[in-house]
């Protein structure tokens, strides 16, 4: 098997120095309490969040490795949080929403892998 993708930032460690920092506010979070300790703890899941997705959508749209469950999911929650945030409906509603997306979006996902994986000799 091939090496996983560049980044386009390559060869500067953009994506683990985000998730040392990650680790550094969550841990800032956890010991030091106060009124920052949501912001640490927010900041620090966040950008560990952001890095992670960044990664599996590298190498997912590259074919190196399909991560269509772990896409799907973030496209569910991204359309349910703000429908949460921004309106008044019922969490059984949103967890439909979610459920559809989520259904929705992997079987697209599985498709835009496997057509770049197909093309560049993985495993599919």
């Amino acid at each position: 098997m091939s090496e996983a993708p560049k980044a386009p930032w390559s060869p500067f460690p953009l994506v683990e120095l985000s998730i040392l920092l990650a680790i550094v506010l969550i841990a800032a979070g956890v010991f030091i309490g106060g009124s920052r300790r949501g912001v640490l703890l927010g900041g620090g899941l966040a950008l560990v969040t952001v890095a992670g997705l960044e990664l599996a959508l590298r190498e997912h749209f590259s074919g190196f490795r399909s991560h269509s469950m772990l896409l799907a999911g973030a496209c569910a929650v991204l359309l349910a949080v703000p429908l949460y945030l921004l309106t008044e409906l019922p969490q059984e509603l949103l967890l439909v929403v979610g459920a559809v997306t989520f259904a929705l979006a992997f079987p697209l996902l599985r498709g835009a892998f496997r057509r770049r994986a197909g093309g560049l000799g993985f495993r599919v």
